[in-house]
Parts: C-alpha cells; sequence; structure tokens
C-alpha cells in the first residue's frame, strides 16, 4: 500500500531524513516514532504531499507523491495535530464542505452520513463545531480523514489534549479503522502505540533504527531479561550492591516499595544465564530472605529510550 524507497531530504547541509526505505501493507496500523528533530514529521510530510524531497521514491496506492501527485493525494486522509476545523460551522456543514474540496465520488449524503457513523458523530452532526468538546471536536479530525473513502489514513498525534475516557475512545476509534484503512499514527504517547499498533517504526537522526512487529519489538530489541526482585532489607543500597554481584546481573535500581522493611529492585540480566539460582545463593549468603522474584517485559520507552538516546534499559 505504501512502498518508501531511498527517501532524502535536506535542509542545506542537514539530512533532516537520510535515505530511509520501508513499507506499509495492506490493512496495517503502523505507529512511527521519533523524538524531536527525528526527520519524523519531515516524512509525514513528503508521504501527504506538503513537502518535496531531495532524492527517492514514495508510492502511496500505486501513485508516485512526486509523479503524480493528485492520485496519490486522493488516497490519503490527513488528521494533523491541529484539526483543520471550521468552528462555525455544524458538523454536517463543515464534512460537506470537506466533500466538495476533495472532488468525493460517493453519493454525498449517504457518505457523509457515513462517515458520520465511523467517527462516533451521529449524535452531533448538526451541532456546531465551535461548541463541541475537545473529544468530539479531535472526531470531526478524524471524520474530515475519512471524507472520499482513502486506503491510507495518517494520523498526527490524534490524542493529544484529550481526558483518559476521550483518549479510549479514540484509540478504539483508530483499531476499527484499521479494519478497512491502512493506518499510520504518529505520537509521544507510547503506551498508545503499545496498545493500538500492529508494527512499529522507530526514526532517529533521520534514519530507521528500528521497524518490527510490536510484540517481537518488545521481546527481542535488547535481548535482555528484567525481574523485579523484593527483598527482606531496609537498606537499598546493600539490597542492589548485593544483587550486582551476582554473575549475570547487569543492571539494578530500586523502586519504591509499598511496604516497611522491604526493598523492591528492577534488574537487567544478560539472556545467556539464568541468574536466579545465583540470585538465591547470594541472598542466602548474606542473609538477606527473598520475598519475591518476578519476570517485568521491557516497556516501548525503555526501547525508545535505548535506540535514540542511547542509553542502558534498566
Amino acid at each position: 500500500m505504501i512502498e518508501i524507497k531511498g527517501l532524502t531530504k535536506t535542509f542545506g547541509d542537514k539530512k533532516a531524513v537520510d535515505n530511509i526505505t520501508f513499507t506499509v501493507e495492506d490493512g496495517e496500523i503502523v505507529g512511527f516514532l521519533g523524538p524531536n528533530g527525528a526527520g519524523k514529521s519531515t516524512t509525514m510530510n513528503i508521504l501527504t504531499g506538503y513537502l518535496s524531497a531531495t532524492s527517492g521514491n514514495a508510492v502511496i496506492n500505486g501513485a508516485d507523491i512526486f509523479e503524480d501527485p493528485k492520485r496519490a493525494k486522493q488516497n490519503i486522509g490527513f488528521l494533523p495535530e491541529q484539526p483543520p476545523l471550521y468552528l462555525d460551522m455544524t458538523v454536517t456543514e463543515y464534512l460537506k464542505f470537506v466533500y466538495e474540496l476533495k472532488g468525493a465520488k460517493q453519493p454525498r449524503r449517504a457518505h457523509i452520513d457515513e462517515v458520520c457513523e465511523m467517527a462516533g458523530l451521529k449524535d452531533v452532526k448538526k451541532r456546531v463545531i465551535k461548541n463541541l468538546s475537545k473529544g468530539y471536536r479531535q472526531r470531526v479530525g478524524i471524520a474530515q480523514a475519512l471524507v472520499g473513502d482513502p486506503k491510507v489514513l495518517i494520523f498526527d498525534e490524534p490524542t493529544v489534549g484529550l481526558d483518559p475516557n476521550q483518549i479510549i475512545e479514540i484509540r478504539t476509534l483508530i483499531k476499527n479503522l484499521g479494519k478497512k484503512h491502512t493506518v499510520i499514527l504518529s505520537t509521544h504517547i507510547l503506551p498508545e502505540v503499545q496498545a493500538v499498533c500492529d508494527r512499529i517504526i522507530i526514526i532517529n537522526k533521520g534514519k530507521i533504527v528500528a521497524d518490527s512487529p510490536t510484540s517481537e519489538l518488545l521481546s527481542n530489541t535488547s535481548g535482555a531479561m528484567k525481574y523485579r526482585v523484593k527483598l527482606a532489607c531496609r537498606d537499598e543500597s546493600t539490597a542492589v550492591k548485593t544483587l550486582l554481584s551476582v554473575d549475570g546481573v547487569m543492571g539494578a535500581t530500586p523502586e519504591e516499595s509499598q511496604e516497611d522493611g522491604i526493598c523492591d529492585v528492577i534488574i537487567t540480566t544478560d539472556p545467556a544465564l539464568d541468574v536466579r539460582p545465583g540470585i538465591f545463593r547470594r541472598l542466602v549468603e548474606k542473609n538477606i530472605p527473598l520475598i519475591g522474584l518476578e519476570n517485568v517485559s521491557l516497556t516501548l520507552e525503555d526501547i525508545f529510550t535505548s535506540l535514540t538516546l542511547g542509553k542502558e534499559m534498566k
């Protein structure tokens, strides 16, 4: 559905995007992540036709965005971080305006009714947009992206500024849209990507540093194992020092415990070694009772930090 090959964009002597290549298949929901200045927004602006590229190709559903921009853009629905709304229009008036602007071919009334249904706007479609909550305005922004039934949806920070209930609603909506559309989701809210996306692409300093199905990225990126160790010990420094002395333990970070006299420590370990017997023996030697030992999954935040800042996962 989307094919990007050797895409490069320079501004003066700075390479904002540096020879990146990736494809997105029909029906995938892909999280496109990167720190500020990584080239993420530049790539998205090239994909949507707002920027030209210095070199490379970007093809949307068979149409090259540079050679045939009109046909390529007909396949794209875009929700920028600030939805392009006309606040004095009703929802229906605004969507009719977008319909005409895009030159959509579907029967207008039925299509707008369908878009409102998909975006959860059925009960507010006659209301003036400025009188809607931020959550509903965001839904209107999503609805305008759906007008014309584009094959590809690109959402930039779709839940920014929403309350927790609204965030859950928009996440559910995006997952449902993924059943009929290819979706690229750009956001700084990492748990959102983890909850919604089938696949994650991380860009840093203009280059792709990770491209993997979400589950594989979370399990395979570092190879390290991560455990939470609960000890009957009042001295955090003693607990950390003892655990670090065990072969295969690469890092130890204390966590605040809710129990008096208990130390909780998160450790990362060499995946080639089973450190659990060694931990047990060392704690017996130091007369420190072991209360609990559980495996802890690495979070997307751990992985993102490691790939973009070069910090060791803790």
